[in-house]
């Protein structure tokens, strides 16, 4: 199962290195589920792999001038102490909650993965009470369940603090890393880690998202990610049917592959039914 889990934390950095993001979503139930770790000390685990693939990440981005070092200092600031805080507090919550808490957030990654980055006009500087709040938040949260927050941290930069996208992607590992660090500072406090495990995780996903990053100019960015976000769905509902009950995982699944297809057959003009019923009702509406 060691084995197993190594190999597939190379596919999440692969993932990562690829989309800039979101494969870490994966790496609590793939350190629960596959790897046998208790939900808390896969948190903690995660929180490691996080920060040490977003900081070499960010290595690249610093280099190319894509990393806005004010803003991601303001953003950080905020998110250590919200992110150490969020470590803190896991110890006083079971970890079933957690892992059904991780499950919502699976969900609103997968829609946002679906829904794709938007553009953003650049030149506009996020002021210091939003950058503090908005960090603060991300950080509480990724602290609390172990997700990077990139799909969080991206947006808000670029929504918010009028970042462009390359810029914000740039900016974003900067806080990952720093919030992933506090966070693990605060779980470190009140549990255990397999660091031989951990160590072996975290190689894995770095190779793989240097591999990743690759690989990003040979595959269609809008595709990967619309696929991997219908997975990420897929995904929280068996952490679903495993933490809360088996019909309730089947259900989101049931209805996860219903929309996917739905949404392949529109986009491949197979067969689209939203596509159809406008038609009738264009039709009908015509006299």
């Amino acid at each position: 199962m060691i084995a197993l889990t190594v190999a597939l934390a190379v596919l999440v950095g692969v993932s990562l290195g690829l989309l800039g993001g979101g494969g870490s979503i994966l790496l609590v139930p793939l350190l629960t589920y596959v790897a046998g770790l208790p939900a808390k000390e896969a948190i903690a685990v995660s929180l490691l792999v996080v920060a040490v693939t977003s900081a070499v990440a960010a290595i690249s981005h610093a280099r190319a001038g894509r990393v806005q070092w004010r803003t991601a200092l303001l953003f950080g600031s905020a998110g250590i102490v919200g992110a150490y805080a969020g470590g803190l507090l896991s110890h006083l919550v079971p970890g079933t909650v957690l892992l059904i808490a991780f499950a919502v957030v699976m969900v609103v990654a997968g829609l946002a993965m679906l829904r794709g980055r938007r553009e953003c006009p650049a030149g506009q500087r996020i002021s210091v009470p939003k950058a503090i709040s908005q960090g603060a938040a991300v950080g509480m949260l990724t602290g609390l369940l172990g997700a990077g927050g990139g799909f969080l941290v991206v947006p808000a930069l670029a929504l918010l603090g009028g970042l462009a996208m390359p810029a914000a992607i740039g900016t974003s590992l900067v806080v990952i890393a720093m919030n992933c660090l506090a966070g693990l500072a605060g779980h470190l406090s009140g549990a255990a880690l397999d660091w031989r495990l951990a160590g072996m995780v975290t190689a894995a996903a770095v190779g793989g998202a240097l591999l990743g990053s690759r690989l990003a100019a040979r595959i269609d960015p809008d595709s990967l990610r619309a696929g991997f976000g219908w997975f990420v769905l897929l995904m929280a509902s068996l952490v679903l049917a495993e933490e809360v009950d088996p019909v309730v995982g089947l259900t989101t699944g049931g209805l996860t592959v219903m929309a996917a297809a739905m949404w392949l057959g529109c986009r491949t003009d197979v067969y689209c039914p939203i596509r159809t019923l406008r038609h009738r009702s264009s039709a009908v509406a015509v006299p």
